[in-house]
């Protein structure tokens, strides 16, 4: 049923390392959710394998004596939707993964495998991208952080290099202090669905609550890589918050995306969802952050539907496999650039 040539278990992060040299081609494997599914479908047919699953210095949420947030590449996405430190300081990083898969899913799914994948689908990566998270890459050479957003370099493609491993995932303390944020989700269904549009919105008020200092967007499936909209951002820092506010960021950001038709949606109805949910993420964020404009709230983090409830029923492998159309979409038609065994660091699940 699974067809493996070979399995290494790596017994440190050095270890870890000396194996990925010895064996460039090997895949990086912990949960497990994504690689196991594409041995089974034949993809990944005699892989061999790097196991890292053992390594719990990779597990957990930390802050230093900086006030960086520390997210060890192996912390799976229930761990970090009730770490105290997540839901205190950047709760809609735990509400966003709490909208990936399934409960089992989430149990095993790690934050390093969902970001090394390098697709655009992904739940925590327009999140990170708004909280300028910043990767933490171990190799040959010692320790490399790398900006997430010169992370994902094109569609399933990341950048990691020769004897390298994802180790942790930073935020920096002038990322996240003073800044709430919302997340919403779109999909054909409740669970275990792929985002067709993820969009997270970060904002930072005045201390009277009447003006926006700092704006933060950013958006999955938006592009052939989750991407920030920076014009957006620039075009809204320092103004005064008024009711018009929100509609004007939602037209202003169709100017920093560039979504692609696909049998998910078709660009134009992307580039709806991505005006109508910048706009309502950044209402929420704004209550959030201390600011009722409408007397209205959008709630936790969100998933917009369209159909019914139906498809809460479906199972993991079903949402692998259609998780795995996607991706395979995305690399044919953003880049014509598949996943390399780099691209599957630090868990090597997208789930």
């Amino acid at each position: 049923m699974y067809d493996i040539s070979a399995i290494y278990e790596a017994s440190s992060v050095e270890n870890a390392v000396k194996l990925r040299q010895e064996h460039p081609d090997a895949v990086i494997i912990a949960g497990g959710s994504d690689v196991l599914i594409k041995i089974r479908e034949g993809k990944l047919s005699g892989a061999e394998l790097i196991s890292i699953y053992g390594l719990s210095d990779l597990r957990g949420v930390t802050m230093g004596e900086d006030g960086t947030i520390r997210i060890g590449s192996l912390t799976s996405f229930s761990h970090i939707t009730k770490d105290p430190l997540i839901r205190e300081h950047i709760g809609v990083l735990g509400e966003a993964v709490d909208l990936v898969g399934g409960p089992q899913i989430r149990a095993i799914g790690t934050i390093g495998g969902n970001t090394c994948n390098g697709v655009t689908s992904a739940d925590s990566a327009s999140t990170l991208f708004a909280w300028d998270a910043v990767v933490e890459l171990t190799g040959p050479e010692g320790v490399r952080n790398v900006p997430i957003e010169e992370f994902y370099l094109s569609a399933g493609k990341v950048d990691i290099r020769e004897g390298e491993i994802q180790t942790a995932i930073l935020i920096p303390k002038e990322s996240w202090e003073g800044y709430k944020g919302h997340y919403i989700k779109y999909g054909m269904r409740r669970a275990m669905e792929i985002a067709t549009l993820g969009c997270s919105v970060n904002v930072r008020l005045s201390e009277d609550k009447k003006t926006l200092t700092s704006l933060r967007i950013g958006f999955g499936v938006a592009g052939p890589v989750p991407r920030r909209a920076r014009s957006t951002e620039q075009a809204f820092t320092n103004v005064p918050l008024t009711e018009d506010l929100p509609k004007e960021i939602g037209r202003a950001v169709l100017a920093d995306v560039n979504p692609r038709d696909s049998w998910r949606a078709p660009k134009d109805m992307r580039l709806h969802l991505c005006s109508v949910m910048a706009e309502r993420a950044f209402i929420e964020a704004a209550r959030l952050s201390g600011t009722d404009l409408y007397g209205k709230a959008e709630g936790r983090g969100s998933s917009f539907m369209c159909g019914s409830r139906e498809g809460q029923g479906d199972t993991e492998a079903g949402h692998q496999t259609s998780e795995a159309a996607e991706h395979q979409t995305d690399s044919r038609e953003n880049s014509g650039t598949g996943s390399t065994p780099a691209a599957c660091e630090a868990g090597g699940e997208a789930r």
